[in-house]
C-alpha cells in the first residue's frame, strides 16, 4: 500500500548520515470536495421521468438489508453490508434468519477498539479497503460502518465496536477507514449519528448536551470523516438529542450535516429507528430501514395531502441517486459466487491485530523464554472461545478464526508442552437485549483442575476478560468486574505458580485491580479477529514487539468514570421492562416508547482522560498507555510555526537491541485560556517503526483546525489566540518533552 494512495498521514523518510526524518502531513480541513456531485444532470433527468410512487419506493427498505432502485430505468437496489468489522452472512429477505449459503463467509477483522489501539491511519486505511473488497465480492454497495461514537462509558454494550474516547483519534481513523473503503468502490455509512453512547434505553433516551461539547467531542469524528474523507452515507441513531429523535432532528441532519458540513449523500435510519413521516423526510432522512411503516404509504398519503412537497421527495431521491451512481452495482448473479475471507484480507487482519495488542505490565516474564520454559499451563475459556459471533447485532461467519490456544500451539510447536484447562465456566447475560449479571460462582472442580495444571507448569498463561455475549448490542454491562469469578481463579492460580501472565480478551476496559496484582505480566488482546490468536502468540513469544496503545482510559473503579461520577449514568425508569428497539423489530413488536428518559451529559466535554486529569483521579492504566520490549527516548523538541499550524519536531531513539514500533503522541495544554478547557488534549500522533538502536527525527504537524473551539454564539469554529504548551511522549501520563509557543 502506498502512502500516496492513502492520503492520510504522508510519511516521508529522508536518509541522513545519522538521522532519519519522518514527516506526517494530514489533509487540510475545510477543502471539502466530493465525488457525489458528478452526475447531477443525469440524475435530474431521471427524477423528472419517475412517478411519485417510484420515488417513495426508494425511501424505505425493500428487505432486511436493501432498499429499492428503479427497475424500469435499470437503477439497481442499494445493498447494505452489516457491519463495521466484517461482512455479515446473508439473511432471509424479511427476517434475521440465516439464508444458509456456503459462499457468504468473510474475514473477521479486529473490532473497533482493537483497530483504535493501533493508532495507525495506514492500517485503518487498509482495513477499510479490505472491508470494501469483501463487500464487493458479496454484492454490497454500502458498509454499515465505521462505528465512531465516542466511548463515554466503559460498560457500553458497543464499546468494542467504537474506536476511542478521544475525538481526534477516532476522527483520524474514521477518515482513513472511509478513504480505504470508498477509494476501493464501496460507500461507508458512518454510525451512529449522533451521541449513541449507551445501549440501555437507547430507543427512547434523550441526550441533553451543550453545543460546544457536542461539536468538540461527539460530532468531531463524524465531521472529519465527512469533510476530509467525503463519506457518502450516514446512519441516524436511535436516541434523541436535545428533545428530537436523531431520525427527525432538523439541527443534526440539515443544519449541521448538510449545511455546515456540506454533506450531499444519503442518511439511512438505524433498524426501526424512524418515528414519524413528515418530520423525518423533511429533516433529511432518506431511507427508513428495514420496513416502510412511516416512509411508505404514509409518506405517499402525506404528499397527496399536501403535508410534504414533492420537491422534498425529489431532494431525498436525488441524494440516494448520487450514491447509487457513484457506487458501481454488482449484478445479483455475480454476488456470493467467489469465496470471501481470502489471503490478502486475512493478512490485513493479522497486521492490525499485531499492532493492537497492548502490554500493560511486564516483570520480566515476556517475551517467553523457551530455554527456561518447557511446560506452559494455558488456563481460561477465553483461550479457546471464538469471538466472531455472539450476543445481539452484527457478527461474521468467518472461514477462519485462530484462537489464542491454537496460536500458541503453532508458534511453540514441539519445543514447549502446552496443557489446557478451562478454569471457569462460560458466561453470558441471558436473553436477547436483557442485561443480566454474568455468572459469578467459582466452579470448584474446574478450579481444582486448573490449579493442578498450573502447579506442574513452568509458566501459566491465564486468559481472562469478556466474550461477545457479555459485550453486546442492545444492553450495557452493569459492572466492569471480570465475570465468572475470574479474579478468584487468578488469585488461586498465582498461589499455585508465581510465574503467571494474564491475557485480557475484551473489547473494553475491565477491573484489573486483582489480576494486575497477582500477575507478573498483563496483556490486552481485544476481540482481535480471524488472525488474533496468531498475532497474540507472536507478541508473547517475542517475534513481534507489542506496540498497541490504549485508545481509552482504564479506570480503577466504575464510580470514577465521569458519567458515573456525575450521576448521569446509568439512568433508571419506573417501568424497567422497556425491552430494546432493535430486539422489538426482530420480534415484530412496536418500537414506540411511551416513557422518555433524559441523559444529562453533565461532564460536558470532560470525557475520559480529560476528566481524570482535571479531577486528579488515579486510573489503572491511562489513555495512550502501552509498553514495549524496546526502550524509547524522546529528545530535542522543536516547535516550528507553519501556515497550517505547527510542526512538532523531536528526536526518537530506540535505546534497545529490539526492533519495534512506537506511537508518538502530541498533546496541547492551554493554561492561560479564557475558556474552560481540559488540562491537555491529544492534537497529533504518529506510529514510527524503529530498528534496534535507530535514531529518527520525527515531525508531527498540529493543525490550526484541531486547535479551534466551538463558539456557541456564532455557531462556528473559532481559534483563541494565546500561549500553548506542547507536550510530547509515549502516553498521556508520560510526556517528557514540553515547550511553550504562541498561536495567533
Amino acid at each position: 500500500m502506498t502512502n500516496k494512495k492513502q492520503k492520510i498521514l504522508l510519511t516521508t523518510v529522508v536518509a541522513l548520515t545519522v538521522v532519519i526524518q519522518v514527516v506526517a502531513q494530514p489533509s487540510a480541513v475545510g477543502k471539502y470536495s466530493t465525488r457525489l456531485l458528478g452526475n447531477e444532470q443525469q440524475i435530474e433527468s431521471i427524477i423528472k421521468s419517475m412517478t411519485l410512487e417510484e420515488k417513495i419506493d426508494m425511501l424505505h427498505g425493500k428487505n432486511m438489508f436493501s432498499s429499492a432502485g428503479i427497475p424500469r430505468l435499470n437503477i439497481a437496489d442499494v445493498e447494505y453490508a452489516d457491519g463495521p468489522f466484517g461482512i455479515r452472512e446473508e439473511m432471509e429477505p424479511h427476517s434475521w434468519n440465516s439464508a444458509h449459503l456456503t459462499t457468504d463467509s468473510a474475514t473477521f477483522f479486529p473490532t473497533g477498539s482493537a483497530l483504535a489501539a493501533t493508532w495507525s491511519t495506514e492500517w485503518a486505511y487498509a482495513y477499510g479497503r479490505g472491508m470494501s473488497r469483501e463487500a464487493r465480492l458479496r454484492g454490497k454497495d454500502m458498509i454499515l460502518g465505521p462505528a465512531i461514537n465516542i466511548q463515554r462509558v466503559p460498560t457500553g454494550g458497543r464499546t468494542y465496536e467504537y474506536l476511542s474516547e478521544d475525538p481526534l483519534l477516532s476522527g483520524a481513523l474514521a477518515v482513513a477507514y472511509t478513504r480505504g473503503a470508498q477509494e476501493d468502490g464501496t460507500a461507508v455509512c458512518l454510525k451512529h449519528y449522533a451521541l449513541n453512547n449507551q445501549e440501555d434505553y437507547r430507543g427512547f433516551v434523550d441526550v441533553h448536551i451543550s453545543d460546544r461539547a457536542m461539536h468538540e467531542i461527539y460530532l468531531r469524528p463524524f465531521e472529519m470523516a465527512v469533510r476530509e474523507a467525503d463519506a457518502w452515507g450516514v446512519m441516524a441513531a436511535y436516541n434523541k438529542v436535545n428533545g428530537r429523535w436523531c431520525s427527525e432532528n432538523e439541527k443534526l441532519l440539515n443544519t449541521i450535516l448538510r449545511q455546515q458540513w456540506g454533506f450531499p449523500g444519503m442518511v439511512i435510519s438505524d433498524w426501526g429507528g424512524v418515528h414519524s413521516t413528515v418530520d423525518a423526510v423533511t429533516s433529511g432522512m432518506n431511507v427508513e430501514m428495514p420496513g416502510s411503516r412511516f416512509m411508505g404509504k404514509a409518506l405517499l398519503d402525506s404528499v397527496m395531502a399536501g403535508k410534504v412537497s414533492e420537491e422534498v421527495i425529489n431532494q431525498r431521491v436525488r441524494e440516494i441517486l448520487r450514491v447509487r451512481f457513484t457506487v458501481k452495482p454488482i449484478a445479483k448473479e455475480e454476488a456470493n459466487r467467489r469465496p470471501v475471507g481470502n489471503a490478502e484480507e486475512m493478512q490485513v487482519a493479522l497486521e492490525v491485530a499485531r499492532r493492537s495488542i497492548v502490554l500493560l505490565k511486564n516483570e520480566n516474564l515476556l517475551p517467553i523464554n523457551t530455554k527456561r520454559t518447557k511446560t506452559i499451563a494455558v488456563i481460561g475459556e477465553n483461550a479457546v472461545t471464538k469471538m466472531a459471533l455472539g450476543g445481539v447485532g452484527a457478527g461474521v461467519k468467518t472461514r477462519k478464526e485462530i484462537t489464542p490456544l491454537e496460536g500458541l500451539q503453532e508458534a511453540l510447536g514441539n519445543n514447549v508442552k502446552i496443557t489446557y484447562a478451562p478454569g471457569y465456566k462460560g458466561f453470558s447475560r441471558g436473553g436477547r437485549g436483557r442485561s443480566q449479571a454474568p455468572q459469578q460462582e467459582v466452579d470448584q472442580e474446574l478450579l481444582a483442575q486448573a490449579v493442578e495444571v498450573a502447579q506442574q507448569a513452568d509458566l501459566v498463561i491465564f486468559f481472562a476478560g469478556n466474550n461477545r455475549k457479555v459485550e453486546t448490542e442492545g444492553s450495557d454491562r452493569k459492572t466492569i468486574t471480570l465475570p465468572s469469578a475470574q479474579d478468584e481463579v487468578a488469585s488461586a492460580l498465582a498461589k499455585a505458580n508465581k510465574r503467571m501472565i494474564t491475557v485480557i480478551v475484551s473489547g473494553c476496559p475491565v477491573d484489573v485491580s486483582t489480576i494486575s496484582t497477582v500477575s507478573g505480566a498483563l496483556v490486552a488482546s481485544w476481540f482481535n479477529g480471524s488472525m488474533g490468536g496468531q498475532a497474540l502468540a507472536e507478541v508473547l513469544t517475542g517475534k513481534v514487539s507489542p506496540s498497541g496503545k490504549l485508545p481509552m482510559t482504564w479506570p480503577k473503579r466504575l464510580e470514577d468514570v465521569p458519567a458515573y461520577a456525575t450521576g448521569s449514568f446509568p439512568q433508571t425508569v419506573e417501568n424497567n421492562n422497556q425491552g430494546d428497539i432493535f430486539v422489538d423489530i426482530t420480534r415484530n413488536r412496536s418500537n414506540q416508547r411511551n416513557q422518555q428518559l433524559v441523559a444529562n451529559y453533565s461532564e460536558e466535554g470532560m470525557v475520559g482522560y480529560r476528566w481524570y486529569d482535571d479531577k486528579q483521579v488515579a486510573v489503572a492504566y491511562p489513555f495512550g498507555f502501552g509498553l514495549s520490549y524496546a526502550k524509547f527516548k524522546y529528545s530535542n523538541l522543536k516547535v516550528v510555526p507553519t501556515k497550517e499550524g505547527f510542526d512538532v519536531q523531536f528526536v526518537l531513539t530506540n535505546k534497545s537491541k529490539t526492533a519495534a514500533e512506537e506511537v508518538a503522541q502530541v498533546y496541547v495544554s492551554r493554561p492561560s485560556s479564557q475558556l474552560e478547557r481540559p488540562v491537555k488534549e491529544l492534537k497529533g500522533f504518529l506510529r514510527v517503526a524503529m530498528k534496534a538502536g535507530e535514531r529518527k527525527t520525527v515531525t508531527v504537524p498540529i493543525r490550526r483546525a484541531d486547535l479551534c473551539h466551538w463558539d456557541e454564539a456564532s455557531q462556528s469554529w473559532a481559534l483563541e489566540p494565546g500561549s500553548l504548551t506542547i507536550l510530547v511522549g509515549g502516553s498521556s501520563d508520560n510526556l517528557p518533552l514540553t515547550q511553550s509557543t504562541e498561536i495567533k
